[in-house]
């Protein structure tokens, strides 16, 4: 039997809007997946650490508040610096079109916007999973 899906779900800065993430967890958790809320207003350190102890194979981040272009950078080079970089990082929630093909290039291997229906998020998670292959 393989493993679930492990991810950790999380809310950096300042951002207090946390509807949409409690959905998409609720809907990975339902598809077998082992998920993991950090909660609101949490440092791009704070997470990545989590997300290292935690051994996820996913790191999701959820941004309404339009920092993006700066959390992100700060996020990829904290995993790569604990010898994370490998970890799959993907971005959701509200950012301009050319956000997110600069986030797609410095690394971010997903951004679902915030219309993206729970079913292609768990379609999307599941193929990144299978794309990168065993750890």
């Amino acid at each position: 039997m393989t493993q679930p899906i492990r991810i950790l779900l999380a809310k950096v800065g300042l951002d207090g809007h946390d509807r949409g993430i409690k959905v998409v967890a609720r809907a990975l958790r339902d598809a077998g997946m082992d998920v993991i809320y950090t909660g609101l207003h949490r440092t791009p350190e704070e997470v990545v650490t989590a997300a290292v102890q935690e051994d996820v194979d996913i790191l999701g981040v959820s941004l309404l508040s339009g920092v993006q272009m700066t959390v992100f950078p700060k996020i990829l080079k904290l995993l790569a610096n604990q010898g994370a970089g490998d970890m799959i990082v993907v971005a959701g929630g509200v950012m301009p079109d050319e956000d997110v093909a600069a986030l797609k290039a410095m690394g971010v291997a997903e951004v679902m916007l915030q219309e993206t229906p729970p079913q292609a998020i768990i379609d999307t998670l599941k193929r990144l999973v299978v794309e990168r292959g065993p750890r």
